[in-house]
């Protein structure tokens, strides 16, 4: 597996380095903290569950789903960090921006990524409508955790077929 790490470093290493280091501005600091907040556990547990709880008809369904595929969906995340590890992109790469408290668990896959898309992909089947909003969120969460230099390009892209499917596969069960 490190063979292949090594092999995606090379090929993703200058776009990681492109987003973490020439993006670095005080306005996307701000915009992508936000983003990150979105895909951590509390905020899409919570959200999750507060909408499973208070919302009527398709969209308590849509809140419910949400929360069970985020649940769901972070079994194969942990599988894979144990069974796959990959360091940290700050780990590889010295020159790296990084926040006060970089992680140091496997990088792949992402874990915040995972969450936005097994979160909002239900809302987004349940009213199509809501996807130039939701997808663009989702889609910045991955992107926030490859900016703070969490995590390399195909650990997101990793997470969010993970998420998206679990939620897809939820939608089918509830």
């Amino acid at each position: 597996m490190s063979r292949i790490y090594r092999l995606l470093e090379q090929v993703e290493g200058p776009l990681f380095l492109h987003v973490n280091i020439r993006w670095n501005r005080m306005v996307l600091n701000r915009l992508f903290a936000i983003l990150t907040f979105i895909g951590g556990a509390i905020f899409s547990l919570g959200f999750s569950l507060a909408m499973g709880l208070l919302l009527p008809g398709e969209w308590s369904a849509a809140g419910w789903q949400a929360l069970a595929a985020i649940a769901l969906s972070h079994l194969p995340v942990a599988i894979a960090k144990r069974s796959a590890p990959r360091k940290r992109p700050h780990q590889v790469f010295p020159q790296a921006n990084i926040g006060r408290r970089p992680l140091q668990d496997p990088s792949f896959p992402s874990g915040h990524t995972t969450a936005a898309f097994a979160m909002l992909t239900p809302w987004m089947m349940a009213s199509p409508a809501l996807i130039p909003a939701l997808l663009p969120i989702a889609i910045g969460v991955a992107l926030s955790r490859v900016y703070f230099g969490l995590h390399f390009p195909s650990d997101t892209i990793v997470g969010a077929l993970i998420g998206s499917a679990t939620a897809l596969f939820v939608s089918l069960w509830i």
